[in-house]
């Protein structure tokens, strides 16, 4: 079973900075994660969940408008591990995030238990 373990939340000052971090185990064997398309989600308190930034396989990135100029999605294959750096970040910001893995040739479709990151004003 695929298992993605989020790290790296936690407080920090309005317009301070985070990197967070999601490692993948069980993944099938022979896979890296270079056969999947990786995300970053984000859930504040009262919210639906929301698409933050998504690295494909093909290595096209795409983010949310809010944190366009601010946040970075980047992997490292070889070590399963994915990454969202976030930069000048607003206490808009605060929410659970939650790393997501999709098989991009097959209905695999995996969630982290979520990290939570607070912004103080």
């Amino acid at each position: 079973q695929v298992q993605l373990v989020e790290s790296g939340g936690g407080l920090v000052q309005s317009g301070g900075s985070l990197r967070l971090s999601c490692a993948a185990t069980g993944l099938t064997t022979g896979l890296t994660l270079s056969s999947y398309h990786m995300s970053w989600y984000r859930q504040a308190p009262g919210k639906e969940r929301e698409l933050v930034a998504t690295s494909k396989t093909g290595g096209a990135a795409n983010y949310l408008d809010s944190v366009k100029d601010r946040a970075t999605i980047s992997r490292d294959n070889a070590k399963n591990t994915v990454y969202l750096q976030m930069n000048k970040m607003k206490p808009e910001d605060t929410a659970v995030y939650y790393c997501n893995a999709k098989y991009w040739l097959g209905p695999g479709n995996y969630w982290g238990q979520g990290t939570q990151v607070t912004v103080s004003s």
